[in-house]
């Protein structure tokens, strides 16, 4: 396992501090506010440890309510909600300085069969022979503000390579549509609750800034302001991080300052193991 995924792994495993409470640190990711995925992986490592094992994470939906800040630590309380024959509940309120930042209701369920269908994958080239995003952010570097230069350069956690690159610093006119392909960099433990928690940390990335691509503009660009306010996630079918996926995300409406986002996780050989949902307050302040 490459150290940076291990510190991401550690980052997401929570102090248990009594029965349904957990305290996270945080981590700067340059922007100084907690990023979004963090919470949502946090979120879901504390819910799935009130929840019995053999069941699984299945939907969750949340409400960003105020900036995370990244130089203190947040305690999650789980409420359970309900404990069924089929299903668990649980909510999860993510806390600083003693008001709630987020908000998690989460669906888990013990797999059984029933009817199957899904939406065909995209045609998308491969991620062989792609550049991944720490190499596009190498031969971009003198272009980066000293504040993101040593997280962008640096290893990461994750590999993602675009099927093409949108500039965050500078942004062109295209289609509300983006695919990138991504897995974990290094070896994820063989527990699918572990790549159900890291894909909900990744489902973040790459997500509300295709809402800006048909104005032209790279969500890293003076005087843009994006925030997520919602994210939702289904985990349809079993899927091993350590393997490549695709991410294809589309937008399908932007107004009021508001971006709506919505993408599918498939693996190589096309399944659909995961799919999302965003909306985020986008903001030109120039």
């Amino acid at each position: 396992m490459s150290q940076t995924l291990n510190n991401l792994l550690t980052l997401l495993n929570l102090e248990k501090i009594e029965e349904g409470l957990f305290r996270g640190q945080s981590e700067d990711l340059g922007l100084r506010q907690v990023f979004g995925g963090q919470v949502v992986g946090q979120a879901l490592y504390a819910a799935k440890e009130t929840v019995p094992e053999a069941r699984l994470v299945h939907s969750f939906h949340s409400y960003f309510l105020r900036p995370g800040d990244s130089q203190k630590p947040i305690i999650y309380d789980v409420e359970v909600l309900r404990d069924g024959n089929s299903f668990s509940a649980r909510r999860v309120a993510a806390i600083q300085n003693g008001k709630p930042i987020f908000y998690m209701t989460a669906s888990f369920q013990a797999p059984e069969p029933g009817f199957e269908h899904q939406k065909t994958m995209p045609t998308v080239v491969g991620p062989e022979g792609l550049p991944s995003e720490t190499e596009i952010a190498q031969s971009l570097a003198h272009l980066l503000p000293p504040i993101l230069k040593e997280k962008f350069l640096c290893d990461r956690p994750l590999e993602i390579r675009p099927v093409e690159f949108h500039n965050p610093l500078k942004g062109h006119v295209a289609a509300p549509v983006r695919q990138v392909w991504i897995r974990a960099n290094g070896t994820v433990p063989d527990d699918i609750r572990v790549h159900q928690y890291l894909l909900g940390y990744a489902s973040d990335l790459n997500f509300l800034p295709v809402a800006l691509q048909p104005h032209g503009i790279g969500f890293l660009e003076k005087g843009i302001q994006i925030a997520t306010i919602d994210h939702s996630m289904w985990f349809h079918r079993p899927f091993n991080f350590n393997e490549w996926l695709l991410y294809s995300v589309e937008s399908t409406s932007a107004s009021s300052a508001r971006g709506f986002v919505r993408g599918e996780f498939y693996t190589q050989d096309g399944a659909l193991v995961a799919s999302t949902v965003q909306e985020g307050v986008m903001r030109n302040h120039n």
